[in-house]
């Protein structure tokens, strides 16, 4: 009695692809650099996300108050009243003024130090730590000053958190946008792959037809090829963004790399899905493509 196997099965078994060929070093470079790239993206995008969720919080922890001279009080005695008055507002943990000494301090990067004439006039400002759970807003902060009938113009930070908050918001965009070019990349180089590979099979594709292998058999069998290879390359770059990354965040110190881009170890994590990622794109493109040529050769 003579035992039949579907074609299929019976080629299952067969290293008609195999896995790993000689000639692939081009396309695994390619994808692993792909990877790197996409890698380096998402950490660059969550430290500098960190970096700005850090700076919104401490904007809107402070206050900063300019005082004006008025009714015979001199701008340090003016600035010290409108510290007292506005340390009694509700939501208010401090208010201080500031000396000169520090105001200096903050023209520096800009004049230089030693660069600011002892009789140059600066203004008198205060400064402002509120409380995080109910900070007091600018309005009661106006109030008090004007109970205590000081000139002052108050500077709730508004403006800044709104330019943080855009500028987090861009870099989200920018990061999502450079990792759906990269994965098109990947994408179309698969195809390329594919559709070359096939080319070069022609007659191993001929020979499954004749054997009964219907396109879809065909097609996985591709598909499988190029998502392993995939999964190989981009686990590749996904190590070397993750050990460029560990050095930054060691050369940092426990600023991550640097306070504009404060990397974290928790950031390297985001390199673990780039091999599925990669598999998964390079799944769908070649099962896509290969189908899309053998029913063009039907």
């Amino acid at each position: 009695m003579t035992v039949q196997h579907h074609p299929a099965t019976a080629l299952q078994g067969a290293a008609i692809l195999p896995l790993k060929d000689g000639r692939d070093g081009g396309l695994v470079f390619t994808i692993a650099v792909l990877s790197f790239l996409a890698c380096i993206a998402v950490i660059a995008a969550l430290a500098a996300d960190r970096a700005a969720q850090g700076w919104a919080r401490q904007l809107a922890g402070s206050a900063t108050v300019q005082v004006r001279p008025m009714g015979g009080l001199s701008g340090p005695e003016a600035a010290a009243q409108a510290a007292e008055a506005l340390a009694g507002v509700k939501g208010v943990l401090e208010a201080r003024a500031m000396d000169r000494k520090s105001a200096e301090a903050l023209l520096e990067p800009w004049l230089g130090k030693g660069n600011i004439p002892a009789d140059l006039p600066l203004p008198q400002l205060v400064t402002v730590e509120l409380d995080p759970e109910k900070p007091a807003t600018a309005a009661a902060l106006n109030q008090a000053l004007k109970a205590a009938h000081l000139s002052a113009a108050v500077d709730d930070h508004s403006r800044w958190m709104a330019d943080v908050r855009a500028s987090s918001d861009t870099v989200r965009a920018s990061s999502a946008i450079a990792c759906l070019l990269i994965s098109a990349a990947a994408g179309a180089v698969i195809a390329f792959a594919t559709r070359q590979g096939l080319a070069a099979r022609r007659d191993i594709v001929e020979v499954l037809h004749l054997c009964g292998a219907e396109d879809p058999f065909v097609a996985r069998l591709f598909q499988k090829r190029f998502a392993g290879l995939a999964m190989r390359a981009s686990a590749y770059g996904a190590l070397a963004a993750a050990a460029v990354g560990a050095i930054l965040r060691l050369t940092g110190g426990s600023d991550g790399f640097s306070p504009a881009l404060p990397i974290a170890w928790t950031d390297l994590a985001a390199c673990v899905a780039a091999p599925v990622l990669g598999a998964t794109v390079a799944a769908v493109s070649a099962h896509s493509v290969a189908m899309a040529i053998l029913r063009e050769q039907v």
